[in-house]
């Protein structure tokens, strides 16, 4: 009886993470009457739920497997060979024309809602950026943090610049336009986060300073329902978690506010790490 209990609690976040994009996958299948969605998210969901899993069954390379599925599907499939621009650029183009489908859907659940109830989970388990960085030499930040937030604001503000200057010059062959904006973006945020993570000898270098899209985690993260949680009876202070969290979040402070809390992808480092089963 213990033995299926301890089960039931292994198996139960990946099920309902898994129930609740296949709803969305419904529900927007019935709302578009569009087959896409149903097979789109339920993949999302399954390929999520599957790394969730083989973590919860302490699998080593479990958050990788998702990222690869999930990342490689929407770089790969959705991007290059069905040219939609899953970027930020993407995002402002089809909101500019009136267009909700492809990526303002995949903002909007990703990356602006659903943040509300997984916090930056998508950075940890399905970002195709953060799949090939995560694959550097520096998971753990070798240097203190920077104060280089502000870039991300930056290039937020060059995106919007960017397609608003496309829709203001009435310019043609938009769509052509998006998918060059794709790889050519893609290329750049790689080789701007490669560098930056051999330089700052930290491969979450580009998640913290540049990347665009936390403007839209960030704050709908700080109210995440799902949270990494410290257990104070149990926790010895001994600053392992502190040490390995590749997003320097201080997972010993349970309050909203805690240091770079609107940060934390969810990949659960901090509690392998935990000598005290705290986390």
């Amino acid at each position: 009886m213990e033995q299926k209990s301890h089960m039931l609690k292994k198996i139960l976040p990946p099920l309902s993470f898994c129930l609740l994009f296949e709803l969305i996958a419904v529900l927007l299948w019935q709302r578009t009457g569009n087959f896409f969605y149903l097979f789109n998210f339920s993949y999302i969901g399954l390929s999520v739920a599957a790394g969730i899993l083989l973590f919860r069954l302490n699998y080593k390379h479990a958050r990788r497997i998702s990222q690869f599925l999930t990342g490689s599907y929407m770089l790969v499939y959705l991007g290059l060979i069905c040219k939609e621009n899953m970027q930020l650029e993407g995002f402002w183009y089809y909101l500019f024309s009136g267009v909700f489908e492809a990526a303002t859907i995949h903002y909007v659940v990703a990356k602006i809602l659903g943040p509300l109830v997984f916090g930056r989970g998508w950075c940890g388990y399905a970002c195709w950026t953060a799949m090939i960085l995560d694959l550097l030499p520096y998971p753990i930040p070798q240097n203190p943090r920077k104060k280089w937030g502000w870039a991300r604001y930056l290039s937020f503000a060059l995106s919007l610049a960017f397609v608003s200057a496309l829709f203001l010059a009435h310019a043609p062959n938009m769509e052509q336009i998006m998918f060059w904006a794709f790889g050519i973006g893609n290329a750049l945020y790689y080789a701007i986060g490669t560098g930056l993570a051999f330089w700052l000898k930290d491969n979450r270098a580009f998640c913290k300073y540049i990347c665009p899209v936390t403007v839209f985690l960030k704050p709908m993260s700080y109210f995440s329902l799902l949270r990494v949680q410290c257990d104070k009876s149990k926790c010895s202070s001994c600053g392992k978690c502190r040490r390995v969290c590749p997003m320097n979040v201080d997972m010993t402070d349970n309050s909203r506010k805690r240091k770079n809390g609107t940060e934390c992808i969810l990949c659960l480092e901090c509690a392998k790490a935990c000598p005290k089963d705290a986390l």
